[in-house]
């Protein structure tokens, strides 16, 4: 499965936003989804930012991706 492009879709930041919010419950992972998303970071960056290894990171976006993607 593909990792969604929030362009692909017509909705507003605040609207991925609350989608975000409504589907992934960690606080983190949350935070981790929508720096990828919405702000473009590259994971290298958020590893940084997160105090997470890389590959971390990519787990962390592809499975919240998934979740995400199943209520779209």
């Amino acid at each position: 499965m593909a990792i969604i492009n929030p362009y692909d879709y017509n909705f507003s930041r605040e609207e991925w936003c609350e989608l975000i919010d409504s589907y992934i419950f960690s606080e983190r992972d949350r935070a981790v989804l929508k720096r990828r998303l919405l702000d473009t970071v590259v994971f290298e960056k958020l590893a940084e930012e997160f105090g997470l290894s890389t590959v971390q990171v990519k787990r962390i976006v592809k499975y919240t991706s998934r979740q995400l993607f199943k209520h779209l």
